[in-house]
């Protein structure tokens, strides 16, 4: 089986997309998960061109990769210096990697506009720089950058620059669509044009400018590259580069060609979720393969029909990336969509069909007011139960107050919530302080049940978030609260939605409180059986 080498640029291209700043530990981490994702090179950096990556080169010294080659990048020597005289040359090769990328310019006016020098010197410098380094490095990399554009303007300077590389003893000629505008046809043209011209493997680079950077790098593939390069959700400057999380499956499930092993692809929402956090982003739940919408099934339709044969509308089997396979509930949803869900919580709803029928009428007049079900499966386990009767009430609720006072302008407000529940017919009755009017209600509840259920000391809020769903209403609005609540095993969402937020945000807490309360009794009942 033919097999392509998968070139990561996540830690110098990828860290260049807006709002994105791995710090040097973060590249340590986030290098060592490529390295167990099954990538054959990653590029860490510029050496000398930031303190940062000056740390990271000599910080990563000391980790042993399993797989993954290190590479430095820098580009070819500058105007009127000899490569040996070069400081960026020099700490190129000190950052001692196992391979070295060196860019170079190959459309026209970069040389003579950018640079401003004639183009004869431009070919000197791409020949001079390899030349030197040939020997001195493991594998060598030539980064034809804009290569398309330039060919598309000179094609005869753009082929001598990799002619230049070659004589030089280059180990393949990246072609590189920097601006990431080239059309596939075009690039398909261009690389037969190249193929009959030199003899030195090639590789692709793309970025996502025009959308196409996937497909140009799978039309390169197709033609015979043998580096494939990208970083990992398709970060990076502008649009992005190809998003490695795709080229990989395409490459290895739609085309047939190896470049990692079945075990490691499996990791690949693992690794893709993690460079978000690296990155402090919240992950695009419509990525393909690695999205958690990638395989979500909403309409009824679908969700019939997936339930007799996942082919009918996936294209692969989620886990072969290390996704799953999801049913959504919402006001779309139909008796096969909430059949397949119970079914996902143990709960079989054959011989329920008239609970099952309620249970669909309850989901669709609670979107009505607002709801989603979509991101609160908590929520919608609590609401199953209840409608089928299955449910017993952990605590109710008496009374809630809540004040916020600001005495002084140059002080914080402060706020308190006083509440009242009913714990099988006890009742607590006590108040807290909080950072706002819904921490408060949050500390208050808490609280009182403590007493009750010493297991709430676990669990912690982690996200909460407020849309409005009636903006012509001004503050008089709807709004609905989405609540992440977690304990120290998994985390789960719930949903409320009022006029009134502190009534929303309510309703949302208390059923993140019930949740945990529920999922721990079926954890102790399932130990005692």
């Amino acid at each position: 089986m033919r097999l392509v080498k998968i070139y990561d640029t996540t830690l110098r291209d990828g860290a260049q997309a807006e709002d994105v700043a791995f710090s040097v530990d973060d590249k340590v981490k986030i290098a060592k998960k490529l390295d167990a994702l099954g990538v054959h090179y990653i590029e860490g950096g510029w050496p000398g061109a930031n303190p940062k990556d000056s740390k990271f080169f000599k910080g990563i010294k000391s980790s042993q990769f399993n797989i993954a080659k290190l590479v430095a990048f820098g580009s070819t020597r500058r105007s009127g210096k000899t490569p040996e005289n070069d400081e960026q040359i020099k700490a190129l090769l000190d950052a001692k990697t196992d391979a070295l990328t060196i860019v170079g310019k190959s459309w026209d006016i970069h040389v003579t506009q950018a640079l401003g020098i004639e183009l004869a010197e431009n070919l000197d410098m791409i020949y001079d720089t390899f030349a030197y380094l040939k020997g001195k490095t493991g594998e060598l990399f030539f980064d034809a950058e804009h290569f398309f554009d330039g060919f598309k303007a000179n094609p005869d300077f753009a082929l001598a620059t990799l002619k230049k590389a070659e004589d030089a003893g280059v180990d393949c000629l990246v072609l590189c669509d920097t601006n990431g505008g080239v059309m596939p046809w075009e690039l398909e043209k261009i690389i037969e044009r190249v193929k009959s011209e030199v003899k030195t493997p090639f590789g692709i680079h793309c970025h996502n400018d025009n959308g196409l950077g996937l497909a140009n790098t799978l039309a390169a593939v197709q033609m015979g590259a043998v580096q494939a390069q990208g970083t990992i959700n398709g970060m990076g400057e502008r649009c992005g580069n190809t998003d490695i999380c795709s080229i990989i499956p395409n490459l290895k499930i739609k085309m047939d060609i190896e470049c990692i092993s079945d075990r490691q692809m499996g990791k690949l929402k693992e690794v893709s979720r993690f460079v978000d956090e690296m990155a402090n982003r919240v992950p695009n739940k419509h990525n393909p393969y690695v999205g958690d919408s990638a395989f979500a099934h909403k309409g009824g339709i679908h969700a019939s029909a997936v339930a007799k044969n996942p082919l009918t509308y996936e294209h692969i089997n989620p886990s072969l990336v290390g996704n799953k396979q999801r049913i959504l509930v919402s006001d779309q949803s139909g008796l096969s969509n909430i059949k397949f869900k119970a079914k996902q919580f143990g709960i079989d709803l054959t011989s329920e069909e008239e609970g099952a029928k309620e249970l669909v009428k309850n989901v669709k007049d609670l979107e009505e007011k607002g709801y989603q079900f979509e991101g609160a499966d908590a929520s919608f386990e609590l609401l199953m139960n209840r409608t089928l009767g299955r449910y017993k009430p952990y605590f109710r609720l008496r009374g809630f107050r809540i004040i916020v006072e600001r005495r002084q302008t140059d002080i914080e407000p402060l706020s308190e919530a006083t509440v009242m529940i009913d714990v099988d017919g006890r009742i607590e009755h006590t108040a807290a302080n909080g950072n706002g009017p819904v921490n408060a209600l949050d500390n208050a509840i808490r609280k009182a049940l403590m007493k009750f259920y010493p297991e709430l000391a676990d669990m912690k809020l982690l996200d909460y978030k407020v849309r409005v769903l009636t903006t012509e209403n001004a503050t008089a609005a709807t709004v609905r609260v989405l609540i992440e609540s977690g304990d120290n095993e998994e985390s789960w969402e719930t949903v409320g939605v009022h006029e009134n937020i502190i009534q929303a945000s309510w309703t949302a807490l208390v059923d993140s409180i019930e949740y945990k309360l529920y999922k721990d009794e079926k954890k102790r009942q399932a130990i005692s059986q």
